[in-house]
């Protein structure tokens, strides 16, 4: 996906040491990680993929205990909080609940920096663009915390999680008070009381993944759609990837909890769930006890009251039988299925330790197509792997065309450190990336625009998500295959599904005209 259609889619007391802070022994910019130490949990180690790939089945324990300490459920009362989210739905998920728990503690919620009294920036650590977004939003928030020496601002998520952002920020960000991961959101009041009454950097961060804490609370995004968290972490190692040190090893959710959550949204009145995980489709595969998949899980969750059911991310090598003859049935299931394939050079795939060929992934393809023969297919691409020659471009070329994906998320190759690949030598110049990746995007439009014309003068059903960001009088949401439609109507349609005729089509969305009020559901 390219920035056009990315467009289309939504004072401190001071020292004479500068970098020094009251009681400390040396100056930070001297400091190593040995002495940042003693401000992580015992199980914290810097990210190291061959541990990580070592690490045992240990049990994992779901709490259903959550609860605010009395002393800090009204210490929010007359404050305001914001947060910053960079990065993937799971990252967006995860500030739903810490939103949740910063407003059962008495905050509220503001978009204005002057007037919030804590700031936290939610992290996403994919890419190196991301986390320069960070360190620069950091940079300009330090004028803020000059002026107001009680607010507290906190980095957290996947970024936090490397121990090399985490001394960076110590070193050279001396302004921030709070600094945790992702295994310990939980644990959030906690911080922020210890941010509130320490003299100190506040620095909570576990490398160990923790158990599975059920009943957090959550203040989500509008009342018509919502995530679903329905498993943790990624254990598939793939060499560019740092998700399996950010976020751990795969735990499931039980379904039970699961299906609970899902009944009451859609008693609360949401009209889709979109089911989460790194790496949604490997569901279950860490029970025990029983044989229960994602396809298992969607079969019961279709039988709930909600109109639309959406997953993601899956990984082909996990895309199994069992859900594709579940996805097939259809019903409030939708076909719209986002698989990423990365590559589609064999021998690059090897490099990235996908698990699985050019040819299994064709081969999944027309299972699906045969399975589901209007399903809608997405993916996601890495141009410039280390050592990509021409030719393996080309074959990422020649399989984009014969899939027919109708949208990709396409990136430059980003390394991070701590994976192997990082340490590959590459003698791909940046200038010969970006000709492919302009290459690459070039297709992605022209699909993108065939598959949209095919919408042309059809009726679809459409879930109103609420008002155009270009123009108030416009609504937009989405059909079920995804795709964006923007037409005239009444404000009283925002939150239902509504019949609109396609008039015009365009590479990354539609335009229509509302049909009928509305579409019942059965």
């Amino acid at each position: 996906m390219n920035e056009e259609q990315r467009k289309e889619q939504a004072q401190i007391n001071q020292v004479d040491a500068a970098d020094r802070k009251s009681g400390q022994d040396k100056p930070l910019h001297e400091k190593t990680s040995a002495d940042f130490a003693k401000y992580f949990e015992t199980t914290y180690q810097p990210p190291n993929i061959n541990k990580a790939r070592k690490r045992g089945r240990e049990e994992v324990d779901v709490h259903y205990d959550f609860d605010i300490p009395e002393d800090m459920k009204s210490i929010g009362e007359g404050k305001k909080f914001l947060i910053r989210t960079y990065g993937c739905q799971m990252n967006e998920h995860d500030t739903e609940v810490m939103a949740g728990i910063l407003t059962e503690m008495g905050y509220e919620s503001t978009d204005d920096t002057n007037k919030a009294d804590i700031i936290l920036l939610n992290t996403c650590a994919i890419r190196e663009n991301a986390e320069n977004k960070v360190f620069g939003e950091i940079g300009h928030l330090k004028p803020l915390k000059l002026e107001n020496p009680d607010l507290i601002l906190g980095v957290c998520g996947c970024m936090s999680q490397q121990e090399s952002v985490v001394n960076r920020i110590m070193q050279k960000h001396q302004h921030v008070d709070l600094i945790f991961g992702t295994h310990n959101i939980h644990r959030l009041p906690h911080l922020v009381k210890e941010a509130m009454f320490s003299k100190a950097n506040v620095v909570e961060v576990w490398s160990k993944e923790g158990d599975i804490i059920e009943n957090l609370p959550k203040v989500r995004r509008g009342k018509v759609k919502a995530w679903v968290n329905i498993m943790y972490g990624c254990d598939k190692f793939c060499t560019y990837c740092i998700v399996p040190m950010t976020r751990g090893k795969e735990r499931s959710r039980l379904p039970e909890d699961i299906i609970q959550e899902v009944r009451h949204l859609a008693a609360s009145g949401y009209k889709e769930i979109t089911l989460l995980g790194q790496n949604v489709n490997a569901y279950g595969k860490d029970f025990e006890d029983t044989e229960y998949g994602l396809g298992d899980l969607m079969e019961d969750l279709s039988k709930i009251d909600i109109p639309r059911i959406r997953f993601t991310t899956s990984h082909p090598r996990d895309f199994d039988d069992r859900l594709i003859e579940v996805l097939a049935k259809g019903g409030n299931l939708l076909d719209h299925i986002h698989l990423p394939v990365q590559s589609g050079s064999s021998e690059v795939l090897r490099k990235m330790n996908r698990k699985y060929t050019r040819e299994s992934y064709l081969e999944l393809v027309r299972k699906i197509k045969k399975a589901m023969p209007n399903a809608t297919l997405t993916t996601d691409i890495i141009v410039g792997f280390p050592n990509e020659t021409d030719e393996q471009f080309e074959e990422t070329m020649t399989l984009m065309e014969e899939v027919g994906f109708e949208a990709a998320y396409t990136f430059i190759y980003s390394p991070r450190e701590g994976t192997p690949a990082a340490a590959r030598k590459d003698d791909v110049p940046m200038e010969v990336k970006k000709q492919r990746l302009y290459r690459l995007n070039e297709l992605v439009n022209k699909q993108s625009a065939e598959a949209m014309k095919a919408y042309q003068g059809e009726t679809v059903k459409v879930l109103v998500e609420g008002e155009s960001k270009k123009d108030p009088d416009v609504l937009a949401g989405y059909t079920e295959r995804n795709k964006l439609v923007n037409f005239k109507g009444p404000k009283s349609a925002i939150g239902e599904i509504v019949n609109v005729k396609i008039t015009d089509a365009k590479t990354w969305s539609l335009d229509g005209v509302m049909v009928e009020n509305t579409v019942e559901v059965n």
